[in-house]
């Protein structure tokens, strides 16, 4: 807190340029006594004092004069007493020598104060401003020193956390491959025993299987190349053909089953061959086993059985690639909506 601004008196202003006109007279009077002749002039000697006063008095008129008597209401005379104007008059002027100041004295009469504004702010009370210093003047010299905790500051705000966007991913479609597999699996469990009575069958058309070996018959296949050679083929034909078709419709297995059924039946011809072995004949000998099943009723049976299986097989897989292509719409348009709804916040 800074001091409370005091008031200057403007008449120490004038009493400083008093003061310093006396200075001025006393140095022109000192430079006047050097020209002065010696004790056998008849030159009146000058007082340098008193000319100084009486250049002062010139330059500031009434400064030095007795100020007039301050009457109140009750007809007292308010002029300070001579306590008063001593304490007034010590100062400036008072620095002069005795002497030439009772010669003043006796001249002009009594100096009670400076002018009748000094003694108006003498006698005046003390103002707000004055009171207010003498008051922070008194604290800071009394007061003792006390150690104030600062305040807390506050924490500085918290950076925000970074916002992490992630842009969606499109929707990966779904196949169908894996369920023509599956499927497929199943149709060549039905082809491999639609297949196992065809021989059973034929071979109780031949008379070669009985009541009595029925049995037999129908084991020993389970071990020949003629039996799973063709299974296999089916398998893989109908397989194949799944992965291409995929997600397509059933008329598609429909017309492109036929591969499939000429794909077993010639599973059944290398299947004949395997049987003989091949390593073991010659080529002739494997070109006229080669005709004998071309015709034969297995090979026309295992083309039929391929055949219809690879249909309605075929129509199983095309129900399940129907409902993955509904799958994949629904996922596209959630996808789109998400496009259209615009980035949202991680939280």
């Amino acid at each position: 807190m800074s001091d409370p601004e005091v008031p200057q008196n403007k008449q120490s202003d004038d009493v400083d340029g008093v003061v310093d006109s006396a200075n001025e007279g006393l140095d022109a009077a000192a430079a006047a006594r050097a020209d002065v002749p010696g004790p056998d002039s008849t030159a009146e000697p000058v007082d340098p004092d008193m000319e100084a006063f009486a250049a002062a008095e010139r330059e500031h008129p009434g400064t030095f004069a007795a100020p007039e008597p301050v009457v109140h209401d009750d007809g007292a005379d308010a002029r300070p007493s001579d306590d008063s104007a001593a304490d007034t008059t010590a100062g400036p002027v008072a620095a002069t020598s005795v002497s030439s100041a009772d010669d003043y004295v006796a001249a002009t009469g009594p100096v009670d104060t400076y002018t009748a504004d000094a003694k108006a702010d003498a006698d005046r009370a003390p103002t707000v401003a004055d009171t207010a210093y003498a008051a922070g003047a008194a604290d800071v010299t009394s007061a003792e020193t006390r150690v104030v905790p600062a305040e807390p500051s506050a924490p500085p705000p918290a950076a925000p956390q970074p916002i992490f966007v992630q842009a969606p991913e499109p929707p990966r479609e779904l196949g169908n491959r894996g369920a023509a597999g599956a499927i497929g699996l199943v149709a060549t469990i039905a082809f491999a025993i639609l297949y196992l009575g065809a021989i059973v069958g034929f071979g109780a058309a031949e008379g070669t299987v009985t009541t009595a070996n029925i049995g037999e018959a129908a084991l020993a296949p389970l071990s020949m190349w003629s039996y799973w050679v063709p299974v296999a083929v089916f398998f893989i034909a109908f397989w194949l053909l799944g992965a291409i078709i995929n997600r397509g419709r059933w008329g598609h297995w429909v017309i492109f089953g036929l591969f499939v059924a000429l794909a077993t039946y010639g599973g059944h011809l290398l299947g004949q061959l395997f049987q003989a072995p091949f390593w073991r004949i010659t080529t002739s000998e494997a070109a006229e086993l080669v005709n004998e099943q071309m015709l034969a009723p297995l090979a026309i049976a295992a083309f039929v059985f391929a055949r219809e299986l690879t249909i309605w097989f075929g129509a199983w897989v095309a129900r399940s690639g129907a409902r993955k292509k509904e799958l994949n719409a629904e996922a596209q348009a959630e996808y789109e909506r998400t496009l259209e709804a615009g980035p949202a916040a991680l939280r």
